[in-house]
């Protein structure tokens, strides 16, 4: 019913003063627009606006801010309300600033993106003839409270508005605020009472695993009649790979109209399917169904899909590092080491994704063997697609509330209030997944004030209100179940303390050292202070933030960068660089791999610092588990295409970061670390539930003659745990820019792994041409033989469609060794002409 709508812009305040509202309008000249959408997308695919991610077109939509936006829709509505039923219009998400007009009348504005806006029109629906629906979107910046704009971070004037602040610019980032109709607009038809809510929690899963007690809690809302109502609330949970049926059953009374009633019924369920994520067991779901009766007429039925689990945070002292705490989240009674990464809106315009971008993403994610992602507090509450195929996925979701990077009013009753009933409705919407694993105050916020006032005790961070005390509260009261973190990072002495709490390392990169609270913030982004080296110093205990630029593939680059631009820091590729100083690369690039003089060279080396520090910093963190109990990449996706830190690029093509994460996020991992008297150990880490055996093959290699020398290792490491499996005296290992050592699992238990002695720049090896071998498997696939005449690395295949999936790439190949790599794409026909293969 209200899938297409009419859509045209006019100057601010101009649409009321034509009547635009009025039930009788001409909209011959206005263009069609789907809902849920974006009318950027809707201007693109009409032509009036050219591509914003294309060159630097981002900079011809800036009139677009400034333009009032009127959506128009006529429908029809046969069915008259009996009595006792209404009629509730529900838009489901409005971006943002908005005044709807029904049959010409008003009916109420928004003010906010993150919650519904609902209106009863029971009196107002006509049902004898058409319905017309008016909504004008204002120009944000023109309604937002102008006192806040004083702040310090990227284009301040977003904090005083409770929408996508990313969508303002950021460090990856263009500014394209998004506008409209962005969730689905429903029309809900009840009678005499209506299921508010559900809550579904975990009470107690026994010590055998083999008993679990849940609680539902259903909140009824009444809305009509004056007689007593006995209702009947009915639960069913079926376990259809058991045969069996939990139920619920429970009347309650309502005296009369406008009564809220909450009951909480409780279900024993024997031999429960838990929920694990993907890489500890089966993330199980039931389907709950609640039904709400009246003298045996069913009223109104949901359902919802519910996991069985319990899950908290473990703040507890450290005992093998005094003065520390844990900061690991134990789900189902077990410590995990979170494997993960940053997750941002995976396109500019949010109202306008498809669950199938959704799916390829979070496929994507699973694949590279991680079990948690953050939804980060500068885009959105994500779609329901995201959160179901989480639950699906066995993947733990982080969520931060939607404020980042800022100082947020305090002082503005009625956006306190938008605070508020925004945290209300996302806490009722999102607690009952069992993805959910922590709720997070904000991005930032208390640890950017603390570095840029360490010397104003005094002055209070704007925001604090929220963070501390209403958003906790909230949680408390409607959830009580899932822990609360007052910010990321937040905890010990600095907000991004190694000692407590999270910790965002950016002294890669950014070159921000480590500080105490009271210290001036020293920053030092010289080659020596950006080094991706020091993740070797972070003792943190959970980095829910560490990553480093790399350009994304040719192929996006050649999608968006003129032909005459495609070279490095011209003008168009520093546009798609939002990050400053634009040299940060060059910084981690120079120490590495040296400076690219070519395109080519750049997208390389950028790729292999990016892939090379990922894969440094990974190793170290997990060899300090369980000190260290997590770490989160940033960031997983883009929203544009972008010379960002994403590992996957806007498209959906891996970068090198990807893959060696990949490798690096293996549940069970073998990784080398050299000591400061050049001994060398090898560590197993085991995230798994259970004892592994294996043999281990360690081999000092020399690029040029072969293997040195090489000898077995068995293995035996303990469930969830990590150990050092061999050691190498100083005067056994060869060192030196000509030298490396690899490591192979007899099994295939863990992937193969390898250390070099020096940066790559100075590594000393010519790789000689490998045999390649290409096979048309069928339509679809491909096989790729490929064999190491000499050490070659580096090795790479792309294919120029962003459907194609590799079963592994970007990786290093000893002189004599093997690797089939089979290459998938079901959405074109694979020939082996599309595919090119590179080595450094």
């Amino acid at each position: 019913m209200f899938d297409i709508w009419k859509l045209k812009d006019f100057a601010p305040e101009e649409g009321q003063t034509l009547s635009v509202f009025a039930e009788q309008f001409d909209t011959d000249d206005w263009i069609d627009i789907t809902v849920p959408g974006d009318v950027h997308q809707a201007l693109i695919e009409r032509g009036r606006i050219e591509d914003p991610f294309y060159d630097r077109n981002e900079d011809k939509c800036a009139w677009m801010e400034e333009r009032e936006w009127w959506y128009r829709i006529t429908f029809e509505s046969h069915e008259k309300p009996l009595a006792d039923e209404r009629f509730l219009l529900v838009f489901r998400g409005l971006d943002t600033f908005a005044t709807i007009w029904l049959n010409g009348k008003e009916l109420g504005k928004n003010a906010n993106m993150f919650h519904e806006a609902v209106f009863d029109i029971s009196h107002h629906l006509r049902t004898d003839g058409p319905n017309t629906l008016a909504l004008c979107f204002h120009p944000p910046l023109q309604q937002a409270e102008k006192a806040s704009f004083e702040s310090w971070g990227r284009n301040p004037e977003r904090a005083a508005m409770r929408k996508a602040q990313f969508g303002y610019g950021w460090d990856w980032g263009p500014r394209l605020p998004t506008i409209g109709i962005w969730r689905p607009v429903v029309l809900r038809r009840q009678r005499y009472a209506t299921i508010q809510d559900i809550h579904f929690s975990t009470l107690e899963i026994n010590a055998h695993g083999n008993k679990a007690l849940v609680a539902v809690r259903v909140e009824i809302e009444r809305f009509s009649g004056d007689q007593i109502l006995d209702l009947n609330i009915a639960l069913l949970l079926p376990d259809p790979p058991v045969g069996t049926t939990m139920t619920a059953e429970q009347t309650v009374t309502l005296q009369e109209s406008g009564a809220h009633l909450s009951a909480t019924m409780h279900m024993e369920v024997e031999n429960p399917r838990l929920w694990w994520t993907h890489d500890l067991g089966q993330p199980a779901l039931y389907t709950l169904r609640a039904t709400l009766s009246l003298d045996g007429e069913q009223l109104e039925q949901q359902q919802q899909e519910v996991g069985i689990r319990t899950l908290e945070l473990d703040q507890s002292p450290d005992p093998d590092e005094p003065g520390t705490r844990f900061f690991r989240f134990v789900l189902n009674g077990v410590p995990i080491f979170a494997r993960g990464a940053n997750w941002i809106p995976a396109h500019s315009f949010v109202g306008a994704l498809k669950a199938d971008r959704y799916a390829m993403l979070l496929g994507t994610a699973q694949e590279a063997n991680m079990n948690m992602l953050r939804v980060w507090g500068g885009g959105i509450y994500e779609h329901d697609v995201f959160y179901e195929l989480c639950n699906r996925s066995g993947i733990l979701v982080w969520q931060d509330f939607m404020f980042a990077c800022a100082m947020y009013p305090e002082n503005n009753s009625s956006f306190v209030d938008e605070v508020d009933a925004e945290a209300r409705y996302q806490v009722r919407r999102l607690r009952n997944h069992p993805c959910l694993a922590l709720w997070c105050g904000n991005n930032e916020n208390q640890w950017i004030h603390d570095r840029g006032n360490w010397n104003k005790p005094d002055f209070a961070l704007p925001g604090s209100l929220y963070y501390n005390k209403i958003l906790p509260q909230i949680v408390k009261e409607l959830d009580g179940k899932t822990p609360y973190w007052p910010g990321s990072p937040y905890g010990g002495n600095d907000y991004n303390s190694m000692d407590d709490g999270d910790l965002h390392n950016w002294q890669v990169w950014h070159g921000n050292a480590p500080r105490h609270f009271g210290e001036k913030a020293i920053v030092d982004q010289s080659p020596e202070g950006v080094s991706f080296l020091h993740y070797a110093e972070d003792r943190g205990r959970f980095i829910s933030e560490f990553g480093m630029h790399a350009s994304p593939v040719y192929e996006t680059l050649r999608r968006n960068i003129p032909a005459d631009q495609r070279y490095y820091h011209s003008p168009s590729m520093d546009h798609h660089n939002k990050d400053n100083p634009k040299n940060k690369g060059d910084n981690l690039m120079v120490t590495v791999t040296g400076l690219p003089t070519t395109l080519e060279e750049y997208i390389d080396y950028s790729m292999i610092t990016q892939a090379e520090g990922l894969k440094f910093g990974i190793e170290h963190y997990r060899r300090r588990k369980p000190h260290c109990s997590g770490t989160l990449i940033w960031q997983l996706n883009d929203c544009w295409p972008v010379l960002s830190w994403s590992i996957v690029d806007y498209y959906g093509f891996g970068k090198a970061g990807y893959f060696y994460t990949r490798r690096a996020y293996a549940p069970v991992l073998a990784s080398f670390k050299v000591l400061n008297d050049r001994s060398v150990e090898l560590w197993v880490t085991n995230d798994t539930l259970r004892e592994i055996n294996d043999t281990l093959t360690i081999k000092s290699g020399n690029f040029a003659h072969g293997t040195v020398w090489e000898e077995s290792c068995q293995i035996q490491v303990a469930a969830n745990s990590n150990q050092v499996v061999w050691r190498g005296d100083a005067g056994k290992i060869t060192t030196g820019p000509d030298n490396y050592l690899s490591v192979h699992s007899t099994t295939g238990l863990c992937p193969a792994n390898r250390h070099l002695f020096s940066p790559i720049k100075e590594l000393q090896h010519t790789p000689a041409q490998p045999e390649i071998t290409i096979t048309q498997q069928s339509e679809h696939e491909l096989h790729v033989h490929v064999r190491a005449v000499t050490y070659t690395f580096f090795l790479h295949l792309e294919v120029p469609d962003e459907h194609t999936h590799f079963s592994d790439n970007y990786f290093d190949l000893e002189a004599g060794e093997s690797r089939v790599i089979i290459i998938t794409n079901r959405s074109i026909t694979l020939t082996p002409d599309m595919l090119s293969i590179s080595w450094r």
